[in-house]
């Protein structure tokens, strides 16, 4: 053999270590590979949860709004239920059949201002129970809780107090369902 071609043979790797750095790097690569195949199987679970979560969140969402439709469908009926006592009081009262020839109409009137009496005081209770109260008349106006519907000149009382109420104001808690109409000193 000549010399250059001891050289070549010499840079040409044996059969024995080609086999093993072949071995070796399929080793490598399958390894690579089930570590792929791994992080898809990850990626594919962690996709399939944050879909779940997705739908989840969504079927609360629209279960929440279903919720809130119904409350603000329903907020007054513990209010309409406390009422129907109310209305049963007036409808026995404009049933009343017991009136004779005795019976005086002073007699009839007494008795139609004390059921009215009633009937009011059952409002106020349930009113009160709800949070919805009176207006205060008391002292100077104040256009947030009062309507001015005249101004009277009155020597006695100062200049923007309260003279008299025609109709009375309500609030629920802090906001005026309906201003107290007043006429109020110039």
């Amino acid at each position: 053999m000549s010399k250059k071609h001891k050289e070549k043979e010499t840079n040409i790797p044996k059969d024995e270590e080609f086999v093993e750095e072949s071995e070796s790097c399929e080793e490598e690569v399958a390894s690579e590979i089930s570590e792929v195949d791994e992080l898809k199987a990850q990626l594919q679970d962690l996709e399939d949860k944050y879909l779940r979560n997705k739908a989840d969140f969504e079927n609360i969402k629209k279960r929440m709004e279903k919720e809130k439709l119904m409350a603000i469908s329903y907020a007054h009926e513990q209010f309409a239920r406390d009422l129907l006592p109310i209305i049963d009081a007036l409808e026995m009262a404009s049933n009343t059949n017991e009136i004779d020839e005795n019976t005086t109409i002073k007699q009839v009137l007494e008795k139609t201002k004390e059921g009215v009496d009633l009937t009011i005081e059952q409002f106020r209770k349930t009113f009160e129970k709800h949070g919805i109260e009176l207006v205060d008349i008391e002292g100077v106006f104040d256009p947030n809780f009062h309507e001015a519907v005249m101004q009277v000149e009155n020597e006695e009382k100062p200049s923007g107090d309260i003279l008299q109420v025609f109709q009375k104001g309500y609030k629920i808690k802090d906001r005026v369902l309906r201003p107290a109409m007043v006429s109020i000193v110039k």
